[in-house]
């Protein structure tokens, strides 16, 4: 009996062990997101990137970047401003839709939420 109990014991504290160190994060999700910047994705960018950011590819052929993986995932955050206010590569620029600050909040929702950094 006592072996059985020691037995549990180990197998409980191994699982829980294992759950303290799964050091994976999180996947961001923007569909549930209520964060004001999820908001202006859904709105301004999704219909493009795709509504967790993924990327596509649209109706003409052009390819849309993964905002989460890929050789984007390596832009500095002076240079995903720069994309997103001045646009360019298929991309309409945002400074004239979005105000300063939330350009500034896009670039660090991008950075930060997106692509884990």
């Amino acid at each position: 009996m006592i072996r059985v109990k020691l037995l549990l014991v180990f197998v409980f504290a191994a699982v829980f062990l294992i759950a303290c160190f799964d050091s994976k994060p999180e996947k961001f999700v923007i569909r549930t997101s209520k964060t004001y910047e999820a908001s202006v994705f859904r709105q301004q960018c999704a219909i493009c990137h795709g509504s967790e950011g993924e990327g596509k590819k649209l109706h003409d052929g052009t390819v849309v970047p993964n905002l989460r993986e890929g050789e984007f995932k390596m832009k500095t955050e002076g240079e995903i401003y720069k994309q997103i206010s001045e646009g360019g590569n298929g991309m309409t620029p945002f400074r004239g839709i979005l105000s300063e600050r939330e350009l500034r909040l896009m670039t660090n929702f991008v950075h930060r939420d997106l692509r884990g950094h």
